[in-house]
């Protein structure tokens, strides 16, 4: 139920980012307005700027709190371990984290183009520092002989491709388990980086 006028002090920035999400998701940044904004939230539109100076904001925001909790997380899950059960959990990582995201995975990727230079500066050096975990790994790989790249930069963009894509068609409750599927993306990335996986249910994929 909207909100009455006069009781604008209730919203939240949070609340704004929860609903620009869906809105920019489902209709694109360029499509949404600021009124259009305020009637989601159910507030009038001068509420809106309480918060944030425009909808440029918004989106630097939203961006910039996905790549920030992406990095976080990883911060989390990461461990010292040989290359390839690295680059294992890196897969098995970003097919886990983006499938429960696929909002912010969609407008992560296809409103980078809206950004204007300052806040696309911003959000693209969040985005290089990620890239870089996955080169990091490929290139230790690569210098102790354990996987087989030809070029770390390419390989992880490739990579990456390949595995936020997974966004493009997963459905819950389809015919693949999420552990299924990160089971097979696992056995073809590592294969295709020269790394032998057992063919039996993928078990122990990363022999080294």
């Amino acid at each position: 139920m909207a909100r009455s006028v006069g009781s604008d002090g209730k919203i939240t920035a949070a609340e704004i980012r929860k609903n620009c999400l869906v809105l920019f998701a489902r209709n694109g940044y360029a499509a949404v307005s600021m009124r259009q904004i305020a009637q989601s939230v159910g507030v009038q539109a001068s509420a809106i700027y309480q918060y944030f100076e425009n909808k440029q904001q918004i989106l630097v925001d939203l961006l910039q709190t996905h790549m920030e909790k992406l990095l976080e997380a990883w911060d989390a899950e990461m461990c010292r371990e040989s290359a390839p059960k690295a680059l294992e959990r890196f897969i098995r990582f970003h097919i886990r984290y983006h499938i429960k995201k696929p909002d912010e995975v969609f407008v992560s990727y296809m409103e980078l183009r809206s950004l204007e230079p300052e806040g696309f500066k911003t959000i693209e050096s969040l985005r290089r520092k990620y890239e870089q975990i996955l080169k990091s790994i490929l290139e230790e790989g690569a210098a102790d002989g354990s996987l087989n790249v030809d070029d770390p930069h390419v390989a992880a963009m490739a990579i990456l491709s390949m595995l936020t894509g997974v966004n493009t068609w997963y459905r819950s409750g389809g015919r693949l388990s999420q552990d299924r599927i990160e089971d097979i993306y696992a056995a073809m990335v590592l294969r295709s980086q020269g790394v032998m996986v057992s063919s039996e249910n993928n078990e122990e994929l990363a022999h080294v």
